[in-house]
Protein backbone atom coordinates (compact mmCIF):
# COMPACT_ATOMS: atom_id res chain seq x y z
CA UNK A 1 0.00 0.00 0.00
CA UNK A 2 2.77 2.44 0.91
CA UNK A 3 4.72 1.60 -2.23
CA UNK A 4 1.69 2.42 -4.38
CA UNK A 5 1.18 5.71 -2.56
CA UNK A 6 4.85 6.58 -2.94
CA UNK A 7 4.73 5.75 -6.66
CA UNK A 8 1.60 7.87 -7.10
CA UNK A 9 3.25 10.85 -5.35
CA UNK A 10 6.38 10.48 -7.50
CA UNK A 11 4.31 10.47 -10.70
CA UNK A 12 2.37 13.56 -9.61
CA UNK A 13 5.58 15.38 -8.76
CA UNK A 14 7.12 14.47 -12.12
CA UNK A 15 3.99 15.68 -13.93
CA UNK A 16 3.99 18.94 -11.97
CA UNK A 17 7.63 19.71 -12.81
CA UNK A 18 7.07 18.96 -16.50
CA UNK A 19 4.18 21.44 -16.57
CA UNK A 20 6.40 24.09 -15.00
CA UNK A 21 8.96 23.62 -17.77
CA UNK A 22 6.49 24.65 -20.46
CA UNK A 23 7.00 28.13 -21.86
CA UNK A 24 3.60 29.72 -22.33
CA UNK A 25 4.83 32.99 -23.81
CA UNK A 26 2.72 34.03 -26.79
CA UNK A 27 3.55 37.09 -28.84
CA UNK A 28 0.91 38.84 -30.93
CA UNK A 29 2.93 38.75 -34.16
CA UNK A 30 3.51 35.20 -35.54
CA UNK A 31 6.87 36.29 -37.02
CA UNK A 32 8.01 37.55 -33.60
CA UNK A 33 6.75 34.32 -32.02
CA UNK A 34 8.83 32.29 -34.48
CA UNK A 35 11.93 34.39 -33.78
CA UNK A 36 11.28 34.06 -30.03
CA UNK A 37 11.06 30.27 -30.26
CA UNK A 38 14.19 30.05 -32.42
CA UNK A 39 16.22 32.28 -30.09
CA UNK A 40 15.11 30.54 -26.90
CA UNK A 41 16.07 27.17 -28.39
CA UNK A 42 19.57 28.32 -29.36
CA UNK A 43 20.48 29.93 -26.03
CA UNK A 44 21.82 27.69 -23.26
CA UNK A 45 20.52 27.82 -19.71
CA UNK A 46 23.44 28.88 -17.56
CA UNK A 47 22.20 26.87 -14.60
CA UNK A 48 21.20 23.63 -16.39
CA UNK A 49 23.98 23.97 -19.02
CA UNK A 50 22.73 21.22 -21.32
CA UNK A 51 19.24 22.58 -21.88
CA UNK A 52 18.02 25.51 -23.87
CA UNK A 53 16.30 28.31 -22.02
CA UNK A 54 13.08 27.25 -23.76
CA UNK A 55 13.21 23.80 -22.14
CA UNK A 56 14.55 24.73 -18.71
CA UNK A 57 12.19 25.11 -15.72
CA UNK A 58 14.57 27.17 -13.54
CA UNK A 59 13.98 30.83 -12.67
CA UNK A 60 17.12 32.02 -14.47
CA UNK A 61 15.85 30.54 -17.74
CA UNK A 62 12.49 32.26 -17.21
CA UNK A 63 14.31 35.57 -16.69
CA UNK A 64 16.35 35.01 -19.86
CA UNK A 65 13.19 34.18 -21.82
CA UNK A 66 11.65 37.42 -20.54
CA UNK A 67 14.77 39.32 -21.67
CA UNK A 68 14.50 37.78 -25.14
CA UNK A 69 10.81 38.68 -25.32
CA UNK A 70 11.41 42.26 -24.12
CA UNK A 71 14.23 42.80 -26.61
CA UNK A 72 12.17 41.38 -29.47
CA UNK A 73 9.31 43.71 -28.58
CA UNK A 74 11.82 46.60 -28.44
CA UNK A 75 12.67 45.89 -32.10
CA UNK A 76 16.13 44.36 -31.64
CA UNK A 77 17.45 41.95 -34.26
CA UNK A 78 18.29 38.32 -33.50
CA UNK A 79 22.01 39.08 -33.80
CA UNK A 80 21.73 42.02 -31.39
CA UNK A 81 19.99 39.78 -28.85
CA UNK A 82 22.67 37.06 -29.25
CA UNK A 83 25.41 39.68 -28.86
CA UNK A 84 23.77 41.09 -25.73
CA UNK A 85 23.44 37.63 -24.18
CA UNK A 86 27.03 36.71 -25.09
CA UNK A 87 28.34 40.01 -23.71
CA UNK A 88 26.51 39.44 -20.45
CA UNK A 89 27.00 35.67 -19.99
CA UNK A 90 29.89 34.81 -22.30
CA UNK A 91 29.97 32.75 -25.49
CA UNK A 92 29.04 29.66 -23.48
CA UNK A 93 25.39 30.74 -23.61
CA UNK A 94 25.35 30.12 -27.36
CA UNK A 95 24.72 26.51 -28.39
CA UNK A 96 26.42 27.31 -31.71
CA UNK A 97 29.60 29.20 -30.78
CA UNK A 98 30.88 31.85 -33.13
CA UNK A 99 34.00 31.32 -35.22
CA UNK A 100 36.78 33.25 -33.47
CA UNK A 101 40.40 32.67 -32.53
CA UNK A 102 39.32 31.12 -29.21
CA UNK A 103 36.76 28.79 -30.82
CA UNK A 104 38.60 27.95 -34.04
CA UNK A 105 39.57 24.52 -32.72
CA UNK A 106 35.87 23.67 -32.22
CA UNK A 107 35.18 24.31 -35.87
CA UNK A 108 38.41 22.98 -37.38
CA UNK A 109 39.04 19.89 -35.24
CA UNK A 110 36.43 17.63 -36.91
CA UNK A 111 37.85 18.30 -40.38
CA UNK A 112 41.44 17.86 -39.23
CA UNK A 113 40.58 14.61 -37.42
CA UNK A 114 38.70 13.35 -40.48
CA UNK A 115 41.69 14.05 -42.73
CA UNK A 116 44.06 12.46 -40.20
CA UNK A 117 41.87 9.34 -40.03
CA UNK A 118 41.69 9.12 -43.83
CA UNK A 119 45.49 9.44 -44.09
CA UNK A 120 46.07 6.74 -41.45
CA UNK A 121 43.56 4.43 -43.17
CA UNK A 122 45.24 5.00 -46.53
CA UNK A 123 48.66 4.18 -45.02
CA UNK A 124 47.39 0.97 -43.38
CA UNK A 125 45.72 -0.24 -46.59
CA UNK A 126 48.85 0.58 -48.59
CA UNK A 127 51.15 -1.25 -46.16
CA UNK A 128 48.90 -4.32 -46.10
CA UNK A 129 48.78 -4.37 -49.89
CA UNK A 130 52.61 -4.24 -49.99
CA UNK A 131 52.83 -7.05 -47.41
CA UNK A 132 50.38 -9.15 -49.40
CA UNK A 133 52.32 -8.50 -52.61
CA UNK A 134 55.66 -9.42 -50.97
CA UNK A 135 54.12 -12.57 -49.45
CA UNK A 136 52.72 -13.69 -52.80
CA UNK A 137 56.12 -13.00 -54.46
CA UNK A 138 57.92 -15.17 -51.90
CA UNK A 139 55.33 -17.98 -52.34
CA UNK A 140 55.81 -17.81 -56.13
CA UNK A 141 59.60 -18.04 -55.74
CA UNK A 142 59.26 -21.03 -53.39
CA UNK A 143 57.00 -22.82 -55.87
CA UNK A 144 59.44 -22.24 -58.77
CA UNK A 145 62.35 -23.73 -56.90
Amino acid sequence: MRTGLFLMMALLLAAATSVLALDTTQLADPALQGRYLALTHELRCMQCQNESIADSPVDLAADLRNQVRDQLLAGKSDEEIRNWMAARYGDFILFRPRFAARTAWLWLAPGVLLLLGAFISWRIVRQRAQLLASDSDSVDEDQRS
